[in-house]
């Protein structure tokens, strides 16, 4: 289980960086005020409007980078200060997040696909590391049973990888349809562009570090149980 332990490591490493790099783009986005001075609410209100949707609601709430869109109620959720704040920062998570409302009305592929497996993705990463563990221990202790379980666990992980790498496509989309919004409706400044995009850019990449960590993990466990067969 060393294997498992320096890609664990590893993977913390790099989404901590990953992390910390995001979070200080935001703070220094957080300083440059939109020239419009719209809030977050306001320009997540207008983009919906623009794009014909009118069943969204936006709402604040709590916490810091905890937006999101929730599809069950059709709810924009912007944490309190994207909501209230009026600056590049504020604008890139607020258009983000309606970026997945259109995408949501659109019925976009990659989306309506993610939704379909989020049942099974719950269950997967609940019982997926308890089965492979439950597999490794009876392996060990000689049970034949021991290599099924562990398979089963490493199907189960799967998965949960495969769930990340769907999320990609439409993590980046939704920053597309944001970026496209704001450039073309002249919401933002060049600057305020660019740092709106800066912003976005390092929000994605936390999805494409958990997404390959994820595979390198799914690798090593499937490793470990072809070497047990041999």
């Amino acid at each position: 289980m060393i294997g498992y332990y320096v890609i664990a490591g590893i993977i913390f490493l790099v989404s901590s960086y990953v992390s910390n790099k995001l979070k200080r783009k935001f703070k220094k986005y957080s300083n440059i005020h939109l020239q419009n001075g719209l809030s977050g609410a306001e320009i997540a209100t207008k983009m919906l409007q623009d794009n014909g949707i009118h069943d969204v609601q936006v709402i604040s709430t709590p916490g810091m980078l905890t937006d999101h869109y929730n599809p069950l109620n059709k709810t924009v959720n912007l944490s309190e200060g994207v909501y209230h704040q009026r600056n590049a920062a504020a604008a890139a998570v607020a258009a983000h997040e309606v970026g997945h409302a259109v995408q949501h009305a659109s019925a976009y592929s990659w989306l309506t696909m993610r939704s379909k497996i989020v049942p099974a993705v719950g269950i997967a990463s609940k019982f997926s590391n308890i089965v492979i563990m439950g597999g490794l221990v009876l392996s060990a202790t000689g049970m034949a049973l021991g290599n099924m379980v562990f398979l089963l666990g490493i199907l189960l992980f799967a998965v949960t990888t495969l769930f990340t790498f769907i999320t990609l496509p439409v993590e980046y989309d939704a920053s597309k349809r944001a970026l496209a919004w704001l450039e073309n409706k002249n919401m933002v400044t060049r600057q305020e562009y660019a740092g709106a995009k800066d912003a976005l850019k390092w929000a994605a990449r936390t999805y494409l570090v958990a997404a390959l960590g994820s595979l390198a993990t799914l690798l090593y466990f499937i490793s470990i149980f072809l070497n047990r067969r041999d």
